[in-house]
């Protein structure tokens, strides 16, 4: 495995890596959610070339930047014995070099959800994997579905401006209680962990009902709401039962949603989702 950091590296290093290439864009500090895309990505491809970077542009003035969590060293390991043969380790003087001034903004289906709680934050997405998909140029990139509406601000983008790339969703991995895993679960103390397992319990809640034949989506919104509320430790910001594919609410009977939410587990902001379908 070889890891790198600046520009004139990394294209070095590509030029001698066999295709199909996948691309595994992370932000570090991995987990067996991030090594899922590792492992699909090796048995799909011929090269598997895994990007850590925090990119700060995805960050809002009062968001965790400063304390995202962050173990290179680890994420090494990891990723050698998952069987990657490139990292590219970029700084941010690499990605944003002085004078940068070109972002991408994907309309429509970055508005709401987290796009309405997290201004900018899908420009920092979209603008950061448009360079990743510009810079390493694979054939396949790897996205995990836990982040739902990232996931469809992506093929959206990729569609849009032509990238010769297939975007490939793999399902949310999950503790064995049913929290999907997440870096920023490192955050949660004490009961707090326990607590935000109400995530899980209010998706599930509300497929349940769905598949007994309670199909209006205000109603499923109502049981996820309800179930998160009675969760002491946990603050709900939203939740949405959504069109797959706009993102829009979904009003009246459904046959198909994705259900998503926000929650405050003290003072870790948590998200999850479920897909739903009566096919």
């Amino acid at each position: 495995m070889k890891t790198v950091t600046t520009l004139d590296e990394l294209w070095a290093e590509r030029a001698n890596l066999a295709g199909p290439v996948g691309l595994v864009p992370t932000m570090g500090f991995l987990h067996e959610g991030h090594l899922s895309l590792v492992r699909q990505a090796r048995e799909e491809c011929a090269s598997v070339v895994v990007s850590i970077f925090v990119n700060p542009t995805q960050f809002g003035p009062s968001e965790d930047l400063a304390t995202y969590p962050r173990d290179t060293d680890r994420d090494l390991a990891l990723l050698q014995a998952a069987g990657t043969d490139l990292v590219w380790t970029p700084t941010v003087e690499v990605m944003y070099p002085p004078g940068f001034q070109t972002y991408v903004e994907v309309e429509g289906v970055s508005a709401g959800l987290e796009g309405e709680r997290r201004p900018g934050h899908f420009r920092g997405v979209a603008t950061v994997v448009a360079k990743l998909l510009a810079a390493i140029q694979p054939q396949r990139a790897y996205f995990g579905q836990k982040d739902a509406q990232q996931t469809v601000v992506i093929r959206q983008m990729s569609r849009d401006l032509s990238f010769p790339v297939d975007v490939v969703i793999c399902p949310t991995v999950r503790e064995p209680d049913g929290l999907a895993m997440s870096s920023r679960n490192a955050y949660l103390h004490g009961d707090e962990r326990a607590a935000a397992t109400v995530l899980y319990q209010a998706l599930t809640a509300a497929r349940a009902a769905f598949e007994t034949g309670s199909r209006d989506a205000e109603t499923l919104r109502q049981i996820m709401a309800a179930t998160i509320d009675a969760e002491p430790l946990a603050r709900r910001q939203y939740v949405s039962c959504a069109d797959p594919l706009t993102l829009h609410e979904l009003e009246g009977p459904v046959d198909s949603a994705l259900l998503s939410m926000a929650v405050f587990v003290g003072r870790t902001r948590l998200i999850d989702n479920l897909m739903l379908d009566n096919a």
